[in-house]
């Protein structure tokens, strides 16, 4: 263990001497990646730091207790000493689990109603309601990037930006079906209807993240569809943009420039790449490949909210919530945290295994 710390602790000044190198403001991406690696290793490196000091004071307590007029002091100081140490063990076991390289960055979400109808619009606007009240709970600023209204007020389509240091790691487990069980304001009978909704959360990307040819790409502009007012309507505004080697599409028409369409429609298409080819890495690593949010099937589901019984399950983790109308303003981060310490759990045991074979 003491080995891996010191090769922590180099690879730290390593990259602290590069920041430091002034010939590094020349090229701004070089100076980000490596300010980004030094700012996720500085937590790690001090606690090495505090590990290492406190080994050296429980050396020389150690040797104090053959001193017979410093044995009690000693003994006493070695039972803090060593509780410090278990302490730090501790720290640096969790700390030293492998890290989502994407926790800390923003992210782009989508949610797209799945099986259900009408009855699906309206739950993927709730949803998009629940994520919009999470995000003013935790003061994180959200931007509509594109959205579609279905006829009774629900939404056909919506993709959004939620701008925050680590919004990725809170919410990168919402991706999935979520699967609703209620009766339907259109239904006249009362009778339950289950439906879906996708969602799909995508880590941003920056532009040192994905290299986006421009021969690659096509744009074409539209007239806006969204409310925007008469500016939208009369004006083509809506940008659309054909990312041609891998076919994908974004598009955004919530802005009431061109230009300012243009820079969201990029994000979202830079995310799209970014998720594209870390899931061809994962593939080729792991022999398979797994979607986020299925084909939306109401058999395939990462979550049901049922209305009548008042309960939400998560069935990942068999997580029960039993307030729904308090979950659906956005009174999400007691799952969100349940989820987080399953996925450390996870990662901690697939360490401690590796770390057994050896």
């Amino acid at each position: 263990m003491l080995a891996k710390l010191q090769e922590i602790e180099r690879t730290f000044e390593s990259l602290d001497a590069q920041y430091r190198d002034p010939n590094i403001v020349s090229d701004q991406a070089a100076m980000q990646r490596v300010g980004r690696q030094r700012a996720e290793l500085e937590p790690l490196v001090a606690t090495i730091r505090d590990y290492r000091k406190s080994l050296d004071e429980l050396k020389d307590t150690e040797s104090l207790l053959d001193d017979p007029e410093m044995r009690d002091l000693a003994q006493d100081d070695l039972a803090r000493v060593r509780e410090k140490i278990e302490a730090l063990e501790a720290s640096l076991k969790g700390m030293l689990v492998p890290k989502d390289p994407n926790d800390e960055k923003s992210v782009i979400m989508e949610i797209h109603p799945a099986a259900g109808g009408e009855e699906a619009a309206l739950f993927a606007n709730e949803l998009f309601r629940v994520y919009t009240r999470y995000a003013e709970r935790r003061k994180w600023k959200v931007e509509v990037v594109d959205h579609e209204e279905s006829g009774i007020g629900g939404l056909s389509r919506v993709v959004f930006s939620v701008a925050a240091r680590g919004a990725y790691s809170q919410l990168k487990h919402e991706s999935g079906v979520h699967r609703v069980q209620r009766v339907p304001a259109t239904e006249s009978q009362g009778r339950i209807h289950t439906s879906t909704v996708t969602v799909s959360v995508l880590p941003e990307a920056e532009e040192v993240d994905v290299d986006i040819k421009p021969e690659d790409l096509e744009f074409s502009s539209f007239r806006s569809s969204s409310a925007g007012g008469q500016h939208m309507q009369k004006n083509e505004t809506a940008v659309r943009i054909i990312h041609k080697p891998t076919g994908l599409v974004s598009t955004c028409q919530d802005e009431r420039s061109q230009q300012q369409n243009k820079l969201k429609a990029m994000a979202v298409l830079r995310a799209k790449i970014y998720q594209m080819e870390q899931e061809r890495l994962f593939s080729e690593r792991a022999g398979l490949r797994k979607g986020q949010v299925g084909s939306g099937d109401r058999s395939e589901k990462v979550r049901t909210y049922n209305f009548p019984q008042n309960r939400i399950t998560d069935h990942r983790i068999g997580y029960q919530v039993n307030n729904v109308p308090a979950f659906m303003d956005g009174d999400i981060q007691a799952l969100i945290d349940a989820l987080l310490q399953d996925e450390q759990a996870k990662k901690l045991a697939v360490a401690e295994g590796v770390a057994g074979t050896r």
